[in-house]
């Protein structure tokens, strides 16, 4: 018999995408890349000469070894206060979202929330979710037509009410959540707050601490006695939630005040502010006079809590969203 005719390139069985594979990528990505990196090693030596002679890339290279001039502190904190620097905190679901509906749209980027809200967003923004995820989530939950802002409101919906809202917003560890939801308005209701229409949560801070009324000399985080009530009775809140808590409600609670987490403080640290909320605080304290904080609410102590808290929200947002480099573009010194 006649030796058999190797089969030819055409002729073999071509190779199937294993059924496991997750990626979006073709299997062979990786090593087709590795094939194109050979092939353009094989390259003549006069045509690699006169690649790299190329002048955009000697730029190139010339642009990344050059120093980058460190921002203005100052200006950072007015940016990051005023209204311009609001888009590159969102997501871009949220801009178009503002776009198309209602301009009165309530979001956590630019709304002031009760502090039962804020105790929300806290259970929500701990989960395992996108940023986008998240604050998509809040808009879906306090606005129209659900409008989930107190505990009577969340308790007449029931689970099947908070998880139909959460199904509107496309969201992730939708049943999960919807259940926390619930038990957290009960939790309100029999012992952070006192009854079914409160939001203030004052209770907390009555009970826990005999002059919560007054302002104290403490800085700690939450004090020891509230983070152990709420992480008692709030369901699915940890350490990442009550950070997120601590952060915001400082504003409306001054005993917390000035408090940034460990998260917030990479996100300043990116952006080139003061990484530590001490720093931050006497930054704002000696420049005060010097930034526009008329949108800001409240007076005296208030307005400069809830300035710092929107530099510490807005600089998380930056990071999340991979635009630091922009806002550092915007408080580069001026060349002139």
């Amino acid at each position: 018999m006649p030796p058999k005719r190797p089969k030819t390139l055409a002729e073999q069985p071509k190779s199937e995408p294993h059924p496991d594979r997750k990626s979006d990528a073709p299997p062979n990505t990786a090593k087709d890349e590795e094939q194109s990196e050979t092939k353009s090693s094989s390259i003549p030596s006069k045509r690699k000469a006169k690649t790299t002679e190329a002048p955009s890339k000697a730029s190139r290279r010339s642009v990344r070894g050059a120093p980058q001039s460190q921002p203005d502190p100052i200006k950072l904190l007015q940016y990051l206060i005023s209204p311009a620097s609001l888009d590159l905190c969102r997501p871009k679901d949220e801009i178009e979202d503002l776009k198309n509906r209602d301009s009165d749209l309530r979001t956590y980027s630019s709304s002031t929330f009760t502090p039962f809200e804020e105790l929300m967003c806290a259970v929500i923004l701990s989960r395992p979710i996108s940023h986008a995820l998240g604050l998509r989530s809040i808009r879906t939950l306090f606005n129209e037509p659900y409008e989930f802002t107190t505990p009577k409101k969340i308790r007449s919906a029931g689970f099947d009410g908070v998880r139909k809202a959460l199904d509107e917003a496309r969201t992730q560890h939708r049943q999960k959540t919807a259940q926390e939801l619930v038990l957290l308005a009960d939790a309100v209701v029999e012992h952070l707050g006192d009854g079914e229409d409160d939001v203030s949560l004052d209770r907390v801070r009555r009970e826990c601490d005999d002059e919560w009324d007054k302002v104290p000399i403490r800085c700690d985080l939450v004090n020891d006695n509230e983070k152990a009530m709420l992480k008692k009775h709030v369901k699915g809140l940890g350490k990442t939630g009550l950070d997120i808590f601590a952060r915001r409600i400082q504003a409306a609670w001054p005993n917390i005040y000035p408090f940034a987490d460990q998260r917030t403080l990479s996100g300043l640290r990116k952006i080139g502010l003061p990484d530590s909320a001490e720093n931050l605080k006497k930054l704002l304290d000696e420049h005060w006079t010097e930034l526009d904080v008329k949108g800001l609410e409240g007076g005296g102590d208030e307005k400069k809590r809830r300035a710092f808290v929107r530099v510490l929200e807005r600089a998380v947002g930056v990071d999340l969203e991979g635009n630091a480099d922009a806002v550092r573009a915007e408080a580069a010194p001026s060349s002139e």
